[in-house]
């Protein structure tokens, strides 16, 4: 087979991806309720996704706003855990690809000394990173433990959801979820970014890419649990990471897609991405609203992406 390039999203995420010349061989994850986190319960009913929003990218197919009507579903209050990955591997053996294939993107301000990326660019493929180490060889979780799992690719989401006995949400869930039953607000909580003068997210503060603050305390990830959940008892659905949807992303998903519990395109090159990270800052990425999407080749895995459990209400 001859190896293909494969380009991944836009903004803050990696502008190229990698080589890949064979498929990656996977462990078969185990099936099963192999989760002790009680999900929460979203009823069924109609939602207005999408939005008008200024700051939305053209390319994004953000809009136009429609009403969607979904099945009651579950999802999961938190980003899936270090530690809640580490039983998912530590029983069944599973391999994420990034260990597989031996690389996973780093931003530049978490490269190890004398690593650089290409110029121009704000990422480096690094041998050796991976879920374990995120930060390449030599660095490891340990204190992070309760922190979302990231360099972790969509097959390794799809895998660890078929083994706790789950799936991952579908974009239009993701989003009402998101949006905790406000109608077309920006924010989990409204339309003011730090309500009371109180940070709600994480996110870049200062100049992107050299200057974090990190007026919000992180300076990466955050835990899972961190700032307070939406109306719905969920927590951080933007910043801190993005989150891998089930749907194949395309910019006029909506144009040919049903408003009947939409699971958007049949085939695509990238599966769909949402919810912003602690990359995030308005000066380049206004990506950390509820409608806002982007969208990452499946074999892509960086230290910004992970992802939360869904299952059928």
């Amino acid at each position: 087979m001859n190896a293909r390039k494969i380009a991944s999203g836009n903004c803050c995420l990696p502008s190229s991806g990698r080589n890949v010349s064979e498929p990656v061989p996977l462990v078969a994850a185990l099936s099963g309720q192999n989760e002790d986190v009680s999900l929460v319960l979203i009823r069924g009913g109609t939602f207005l996704m999408g939005s008008g929003d200024p700051a939305a990218h053209p390319l994004d197919g953000e809009g136009p706003i429609r009403a969607i009507t979904l099945r009651s579903f579950q999802l999961d209050p938190v980003a899936v855990s270090n530690r809640r990955f580490s039983r998912f591997t530590a029983e069944t053996g599973y391999v994420t690809e990034a260990e597989s294939l031996g690389s996973s993107f780093v931003f530049k301000g978490f490269l190890p000394q004398g690593i650089h990326t290409e110029r121009g660019s704000w990422w480096a493929l690094l041998p050796g990173a991976n879920w374990r180490m995120p930060e390449g060889p030599g660095s490891s979780f340990e204190g992070r433990e309760d922190h979302p799992v990231v360099h972790v690719s969509w097959a390794d989401a799809v895998a660890y959801c078929r083994w706790a006995g789950g799936r991952l949400p579908s974009e239009a869930e993701w989003e009402c979820a998101a949006r905790g039953g406000l109608v077309q607000k920006r924010y989990p909580w409204g339309n003011e970014l730090m309500p009371d003068g109180k940070h709600a997210c994480n996110i870049w503060q200062g100049h992107f890419p050299d200057d974090n603050t990190c007026e919000d305390g992180f300076v990466g990830t955050a835990p899972v649990d961190s700032y307070a959940p939406n109306s719905y008892g969920l927590c951080n659905m933007v910043g801190n990471v993005w989150e891998w949807c089930a749907d194949w992303f395309h910019p006029s998903h909506h144009a040919r897609a049903t408003f009947d519990n939409p699971k958007g395109p049949e085939t695509g090159d990238a599966r769909v991405i949402r919810g912003g990270s602690y990359l995030c800052h308005d000066s380049y990425c206004f990506r950390y609203r509820v409608s806002a999407r982007s969208s990452s080749v499946p074999v892509n895995s960086t230290g910004h992406l992970g992802f939360r459990l869904a299952r059928d209400g």
